[in-house]
C-alpha cells in the first residue's frame, strides 16, 4: 500500500457521469472524459492491506486487484497494466460493462463503501493502449495444430486470443457482418464505443487470428464438415435463445424481443442505417423485464426520443443495503441500483407513474391488447407478491405503442442446425452438455460461455475462454502452461 491510511482518509469517488440532459443527445459514453485520472490514484490507495482479498474469490478471473491497485497508487502504470493483462485478455471491456462483483467481496465493503475497483480497471486498461503497453503478442512458433472457435463474443475472442498466443491457428467463425457478438449489436455505445472493440479485434488479428464473418456454422458451412477441418472445435455462440412472454396479444404488432430492437439500434450507429425501423420515437414504450439488458432498451429508448419509457421488474424493489442474513458479505447482494440509464429516465420522468426512475417493481403483465390495425396499443399489468401471485385489486393499465421483452435467454439458438449436426449433448435447461474439461460428447468439441453455462456476466464469459483454452491446449499438446481461472461446474458466491 502506498497509503496504509488510505482507506480512512479518502472517500470513495467514483468516474462522474456527463449531465443528463447533454448526454442523452448523443450516443458517446455517459462518463466525463478526462475526469478519471485525476482522481484514480487516490482511489487506489483505498485498497487496504485486507490479508486475505476476498475480491480475488469474487472475482471469477482472479484479477490480482490489491497488486495493481498498489502500482496505480505509486503511478506505475506499465507494470499495473502487466499485472491486469496476466489476468484478463479485455480489461476495457469489464471496465465498462462488468457489474464489479469483485466491489461486493471487498473487505473495505463490510462497513465502507468499497474501494473503485472497476473504475481502476478502466483506468489501467485506457492509459495501457495510451502509452503503448498493450503490443500483439503472436507466438514464436507454431504448433501446426489447428482450431475453429465459433462465435467472436468474450468467451469466443477471448479462447481464440489465448490458443493463438499458444501457436495455435485459430478461426473464429462469426454469424454477423461485424465481429464482437453481443458487445457490437447488444451493448449500446453509450455504455462501450465500439473503437475499444475495433482495436483489440486489430490486435488479434496481428498476433495471427483469423476471422470469418458472416458465417453461419450450420448453415453457411456444415458443423460436421467443420468439425473434419480442424483439429479442435470451441463452440462459444453464446446463449441466443430469448425467453418468450406467453400472454394474450404477444402476437400484436410492436411486441418485440429486446434483442430484435437494440442490435437495430446499434446498427444506425455503425451507419448501416439512416433511421431504425423500430425506432422509439413518439412512442410510448414499455420493457418487460428488470435487468441490464431491460436499461439497455431504457437508455436507447430515451435517445431516440420516446414519449414516455417505463419498465416492468417482477420483483419487489430491493432495499438500498445488503440484507446481511440472506446475502452475506462477500456474496453479490441485491440492491437497488441506478444505472445511468435510470438515472436519465428519472430525471427526465420518462414514467410518472413509475415507482422509482422508471421502474414498476412486483409488477406481472397479464395480457396486450391492440388498435383495428393489428398494432399494439396498452399493457395491462397487476402487482404481485413475493411468489408472484397477483394481488386483487391493483390491475392498471400503461399505454404502449412499442413493448420490448428484456426476459432473459436459456440457451444456445438450435435454428442454424449446429446441434443436431454435431449430435451435441443438450442439458434440460437448454444448455450444451460438457465434463469437468469442457469437452462436450463429441471428441475435440468444447463448449464454453452462455452457449454452455447459461445466461451470465461478462466477466464470467471471459474466464471461461480462457479456462477452455487450456483445456483444447492440453488436449492438442497433451499439456498447457495457459492458466484456468474457472472450472466448468464453478458458479459465483453464494450464502
Amino acid at each position: 500500500m502506498a497509503d496504509p491510511k488510505g482507506f480512512m482518509t479518502t472517500p470513495r469517488q467514483d468516474w462522474p457521469r456527463r449531465p443528463v440532459e447533454e448526454r442523452v443527445r448523443d450516443w458517446d459514453e455517459v462518463y466525463v472524459p478526462g475526469a478519471l485520472l485525476p482522481i484514480i490514484s487516490k482511489q487506489a490507495d483505498r485498497c487496504m492491506d485486507c490479508g486475505i482479498p476476498f475480491c480475488h474469490d469474487a472475482c471469477p478471473l482472479g484479477n490480482l486487484i490489491p497488486e495493481w491497485n498498489d502500482l496505480v497508487s505509486r503511478d506505475d502504470w506499465r507494470q499495473a497494466a502487466d499485472r491486469l493483462h496476466a489476468t484478463n485478455n479485455f480489461p476495457e471491456f469489464t471496465g465498462k460493462l462488468c457489474p464489479a462483483p469483485c466491489e461486493a467481496g471487498c473487505v473495505l465493503a463490510i462497513n465502507q463503501p468499497a474501494v473503485t475497483i472497476k473504475n481502476v480497471e478502466a483506468a489501467v486498461a485506457d492509459r495501457a493502449w495510451e502509452l503503448g503497453f498493450t503490443p500483439p503478442r503472436p507466438p514464436d512458433r507454431l504448433s501446426g495444430r489447428t482450431v475453429a472457435v465459433i462465435g467472436s463474443g468474450p468467451t469466443g475472442l477471448a479462447a481464440a486470443q489465448q490458443l493463438t498466443r499458444a501457436g495455435h491457428t485459430v478461426a473464429v467463425y462469426e454469424k454477423d457482418d461485424r465481429l464482437g457478438g453481443l458487445m457490437r449489436y447488444g451493448i449500446p455505445e453509450f455504455k462501450m464505443e465500439k473503437h475499444h472493440l475495433d482495436r483489440r479485434i486489430e490486435q488479434m488479428r496481428t498476433e495471427g487470428t483469423k476471422f470469418r464473418t458472416s458465417t453461419v456454422v450450420g448453415r453457411d458451412v456444415g458443423a460436421a464438415e467443420l468439425r473434419g477441418r480442424y483439429d479442435a472445435v470451441v463452440i462459444a455462440t453464446g446463449a441466443t435463445a430469448w425467453r418468450e412472454l406467453d400472454v394474450p396479444g404477444r402476437e400484436l404488432a410492436g411486441v418485440q424481443q429486446a434483442m430484435e430492437y437494440l442490435p437495430l439500434a446499434n446498427r444506425v450507429r455503425e451507419g448501416d442505417l439512416v433511421e431504425s425501423p423500430m425506432s422509439a420515437a413518439g412512442k410510448h414504450v414499455v420493457i418487460v423485464g428488470g435487468g441490464d439488458t431491460g436499461a439497455d432498451c431504457l437508455g436507447t429508448a430515451v435517445r431516440e426520443g420516446a414519449a414516455s419509457v417505463t419498465q416492468l421488474d417482477i420483483y419487489a424493489q430491493p432495499g438500498g443495503e445488503r440484507d446481511e442474513d440472506a446475502e452475506p458479505w462477500p456474496t453479490y447482494p441485491k440492491i437497488y441500483r441506478m444505472s445511468a440509464a435510470h438515472e436519465e429516465a428519472r430525471d427526465l420522468e420518462t414514467a410518472p407513474a413509475a415507482d422509482a426512475d422508471a421502474r414498476l417493481f412486483a409488477a406481472s403483465t397479464l395480457r396486450f391488447t391492440g388498435d383495428g390495425d393489428g398494432h399494439v396499443r396498452s399493457l395491462h399489468l397487476v402487482e404481485v407478491d413475493a411468489t408472484r401471485r397477483p394481488v386483487a385489486g391493483t390491475g392498471r393499465t400503461l399505454p404502449a405503442d412499442l413493448v420490448l421483452l428484456a426476459l432473459g435467454f436459456s440457451g444456445p439458438d438450435r435454428e442454424d442446425g449446429l446441434v443436431e449436426q454435431l449430435g451435441l449433448g443438450m442439458e434440460p435447461r437448454g444448455t450444451v452438455a460438457r465434463d469437468a474439461g469442457f469437452g462436450t460428447n463429441v471428441p475435440g468439441v468444447f463448449a464454453a460461455g452462455d452457449a454452455a453455462r447459461g445466461q451470465s456476466l461478462i466477466v464470467w464469459a471471459i474466464a471461461e475462454g480462457r479456462a477452455v483454452a487450456a483445456a483444447v491446449d492440453r488436449y492438442l499438446t497433451g499439456s498447457s502452461r495457459l492458466p484456468a481461472p474457472i472450472g466448468p461446474y464453478d458458479r459465483p458466491m453464494t450464502a
